[in-house]
């Protein structure tokens, strides 16, 4: 099977502290694989790299064999990568269905100048209004940003990244901020997007990885120490030291 993803040795220092230590993990087509650690580990350079904001001192980022390692961010996200943050920037006094149909504008190459066209045009709005049906939000189109409940405003994050019609998501701490019954229902959300397309996240929250995650990547101080199943994670003797030996934490 072709990977969708594959790092191959990626080194990032800053200062002289290597946030990154010559990581090697593959993301296989349709796969829901999970990168988790402690705080300080390097997830987020990680995520960066990924994404094309920071470039590796060493290694290369392979998209669907392409070495992309050089990329810009857009020309990575018309190549089908979509990413979504752990803090939401969302455009306020506008409606969920116009933030995505906006977004979809700027991924298209097309200036905010003419960002009254992007409210009318049906080439952006039903697209928009397709991603916010397929996350459950599709009662809450036409709803103003600022009324809506933080869990609603990351599934209009989601829906963002969906509209992209992507390769591969790449999710930041989909669960950052989210009370039991918003992170259940993000759960509910990302289960139905299984096996639909490729996803990469980094999250904290353990039962929503061990929930969703076909493999999962353990980062400590920069380096991968283990890749397996969830099974196989937990059971990882140098996964419970990294965690303190509270397996309850995994």
């Amino acid at each position: 099977m072709t990977a969708m993803l594959e790092l191959r040795g990626v080194t990032k220092s800053f200062a002289g502290l290597r946030a990154n230590n010559n990581v090697s993990l593959t993301v296989d087509r349709h796969e829901c694989h999970a990168v988790i650690g402690p705080n300080g580990a390097g997830k987020s350079t990680l995520v960066a790299q990924i994404a094309g904001e920071l470039a590796p001192d060493e290694g290369r980022v392979l998209f669907e064999t392409d070495d992309v390692t050089g990329w810009s961010v857009p020309r990575r996200a018309r190549w089908g990568l979509a990413r979504s943050f752990q803090m939401t920037e969302l455009l306020k006094g506008m409606t969920a269905e116009d933030n995505v149909a906006l977004a979809i504008q700027a991924r298209r190459g097309h200036s905010f100048r003419f960002f009254r066209n992007a409210l009318r045009d049906r080439s952006l709005r039903e697209p928009a209004r397709a991603a916010l049906e397929t996350i459950g939000l599709g009662d809450k189109a036409d709803i103003r940003i600022e009324e809506l409940s933080h869990g609603e405003r990351r599934q209009v994050e989601l829906a963002i990244a969906l509209a992209a019609e992507p390769k591969l998501m790449l999710l930041d701490e989909p669960m950052a901020g989210l009370g039991s019954g918003e992170a259940a229902r993000m759960i509910d959300i990302l289960t139905a997007l299984k096996g639909r397309m490729t996803i990469l996240f980094v999250e904290h929250d353990m039962a929503a990885v061990f929930a969703l995650a076909d493999r999962i990547s353990v980062l400590v101080a920069g380096a991968v120490i283990c890749t397996g199943t969830p099974d196989m994670v937990r059971a990882d003797a140098a996964v419970q030291a990294a965690y303190l030996g509270n397996d309850e934490d995994i």
